[in-house]
């Protein structure tokens, strides 16, 4: 385990006094522009976060979660957010939410002040970090939960399911009924890791089986059942052969459906429709649409299970690794 750093080892390494350190953190006027530079670049390289409770309190913690999600104007934060505060109703402990808009150095200076703030856990949506916030990270003396993803390297407990295999399975799914003039239509690439590791996953396994993407849509927006309408239009205006498309969100194959409902498209006899997190969305539409289930609710349940776990615990727990199996919703649409 990394050794925590002090306030007095950043001065020690900035050259200066605990107490010019502390007050340069805090932008103090007294301190020179070029002193609090200094200690600033110091602290950050260092993943030091300055503590925001002051006097008596200076040791310890708030009743507090942190939980940081990329955006909650999709259906998909939200659920897991719901776990997580149903799970943590019954102690102490309150969720507090950050919003990063899948900007890593939004998700840096996010972190940054919710752990000034010392909260007793931390809960992040994603695996991909800049350097400084995994330092920061692996600095922090609290129980640091990340959630939805497994694909990668994690800095402490993590909880999800892993989105390579979830595109190499819908991929398998959908060549196995038949289909073979396949489009993708996914949103905010490459921002989304998450996507884009289903994306990867989903071409690995139709390359497995000697098949490539009749078409594809990479779009840098956000999931809209417009935009996902309109790219569905497009798709099919541009390759009237597509037999299959598979969407990287069920809002986006909502506005799929939407768009052949409207233009007399048969669903799937014309073209089949595969998304994915199996939205509450797709509750009474016309058609059940396949997708994937992405676990949220249970996810955001474990990971407050962990945080509580870490706090009843007078020494820090194991890490946990929890690879949750997401199974696919087969629908009406493929």
């Amino acid at each position: 385990m990394t050794k925590k750093l002090l306030l007095k080892d950043v001065a020690r390494l900035a050259g200066v006094s605990e107490m010019t350190a502390s007050r340069a953190l805090r932008g103090a006027a007294e301190v020179s522009a070029k002193t609090r530079a200094k200690v600033e670049e110091i602290a950050r390289s260092h993943g030091y976060v300055p503590n925001r409770i002051a006097g008596s309190l200076s040791s310890q913690s708030v009743n507090l979660v942190a939980v940081v999600v990329p955006s909650l104007n999709s259906f998909v934060f939200p659920e897991v957010l719901s776990g997580i505060s149903a799970t943590l109703a019954d102690s102490p402990l309150k969720p507090v939410v950050g919003i990063t808009g899948y900007d890593l150095e939004e998700e840096e200076e996010v972190i940054r002040e919710m752990l000034s703030w010392r909260p007793s856990g931390l809960i992040v949506a994603g695996l991909e970090h800049s350097e400084s916030t995994r330092r920061m990270l692996q600095q922090a003396d609290i129980p640091v939960v990340e959630v939805m993803d497994v694909d990668g390297d994690p800095v402490g407990h993590c909880v999800g399911i892993s989105h390579l295999e979830a595109g190499r399975e819908m991929a398998e799914l959908i060549l196995s009924r038949g289909y073979r003039q396949i489009g993708f239509i996914g949103t905010k690439m490459p921002q989304d890791f998450r996507a884009r590791k289903r994306f990867d996953g989903f071409v690995d396994a139709l390359a497995a089986q000697g098949r490539n993407l009749f078409d594809q849509d990479l779009y840098t927006g956000d999931s809209s059942i417009q935009t996902g309408r309109q790219l569905t239009a497009q798709m099919l205006n541009r390759s009237p052969d597509l037999d299959c498309i598979y969407y990287s969100s069920d809002v986006m194959s909502v506005g799929g459906l939407m768009h052949c409902l409207a233009e007399g498209v048969s669903v799937p006899k014309d073209v089949a429709l595969a998304g994915f997190n199996n939205l509450q969305i797709l509750q009474g539409m016309p058609l059940e649409l396949a997708s994937t289930d992405a676990c949220r609710r249970q996810i955001g349940e474990r990971a407050a299970q962990i945080i509580l776990q870490a706090g009843k615990s007078a020494k820090p727990i194991p890490h946990v690794l929890e690879i949750l199996s997401p199974p696919i919703i087969l629908g009406a649409s493929l």
